[in-house]
């Protein structure tokens, strides 16, 4: 008999995992523009770096590399520090 993969629901399992949603490979000035929809504003720029804030407080640096797609890892912090899934934030792109 064979192993499911992790993470995947078999007929005969009885029990469905609950797969994280991954986040998307985007570039940093999307994820600016998808913030700004969600509330946020850009405090200040330093460098190649948004700062990012919100009107309660929340903030979070956001890296903006012309040409490159954010890192996946990069982007799932910002979520994670803003406190928005990965779906939210798809909602807003």
């Amino acid at each position: 008999m064979s192993r499911p993969f992790a993470g995947r629901a078999t007929a005969d399992s009885g029990s469905f995992r609950n797969v994280p949603s991954t986040v998307p490979a985007i570039p940093g000035a999307k994820v600016v523009k998808a913030l700004q929809s969600a509330g946020f504003t850009v405090a200040r720029i330093s460098g190649s770096h948004h700062v990012m804030q919100h009107p309660d407080g929340r903030a979070v640096p956001v890296p903006v590399h012309a040409g490159q797609d954010m890192p996946k890892g990069t982007l799932r912090n910002i979520l994670n520090i803003i406190g928005m899934t990965p779906d939210e934030f798809r909602a807003l792109l």
